[in-house]
């Protein structure tokens, strides 16, 4: 599959789960943001496409913007969603890993606001909650179950890439031999602080979910990476 083909995909799957949280009851609306924090992690994929958009749009000032809060603490995933999995089905344990909303918001965040929020990577779109995140954020079981297999199909898709933190992999992709080499599939080594994407290999859902998520698990039919 080219990187065209992936981009597609992945828009396919951004429509699916779009369509999937509005038939949900959620607190969230616009100005509403505490779970925009530092943490997001995303795939090479989905950082590819924000770069993308952001040299279409003239917008490469928000690349400084990242660098220049690039210092501040956030959340350095250790492992995929992909292995996490993998190491469940294997009865293994998971490394410890800290992370803490404390440790600051979004580096794009403008006045409560995101400015590539239509290019949102799915780690931005998955936080819902039922009730006000400035109380406490509350997600049903099922939809934490679903955010999980729409995290593992798009590793999967980006199998060949690589997941990080969304600053360290857009400060990645702010190199113009990174986004090209990436583009033509010539990216062998992330580095420092990215972490090697994996194929799906088993699903992240639990007995009392199976029957439940069967209409989205088919919506989600892949063809061949």
């Amino acid at each position: 599959m080219d990187l065209s083909d992936k981009i597609d995909v992945l828009d396919r799957i951004y429509k699916i789960y779009d369509a999937f949280t509005d038939s949900l009851e959620l607190a969230c609306q616009r100005y509403c943001s505490t779970c925009c924090t530092c943490n997001v992690t995303m795939t090479s994929l989905e950082g590819y496409k924000i770069a993308n958009h952001l040299i279409e749009n003239s917008k490469l000032e928000l690349f400084k913007k990242i660098k220049d809060k690039s210092y501040k603490k956030r959340f350095l995933p250790k492992i995929t969603t992909n292995k996490i999995a993998d190491l469940c089905i294997q009865g293994k344990e998971l490394p410890d890993e800290k992370i803490d909303s404390s440790w600051g918001s979004c580096p794009l965040l403008m006045n409560d606001e995101c400015p590539i929020y239509t290019v949102r990577p799915f780690g931005c779109r998955c936080m819902v909650s039922k009730t006000n995140c400035i109380d406490e954020a509350e997600m049903d079981p099922f939809v934490l179950t679903v955010n999980n297999v729409f995290l593992q199909y798009i590793e999967h898709i980006d199998q060949q890439g690589f997941s990080g933190n969304f600053t360290d992999v857009l400060l990645f992709m702010e190199s113009e031999d990174n986004y090209k080499n990436y583009r033509i599939k010539d990216l062998t080594n992330p580095e420092e602080g990215l972490i090697k994407n994996l194929p799906m290999t088993i699903l992240l859902v639990p007995p009392e979910h199976k029957n439940k998520i069967k209409p989205i698990l088919n919506s989600l039919r892949l063809p061949t990476t």
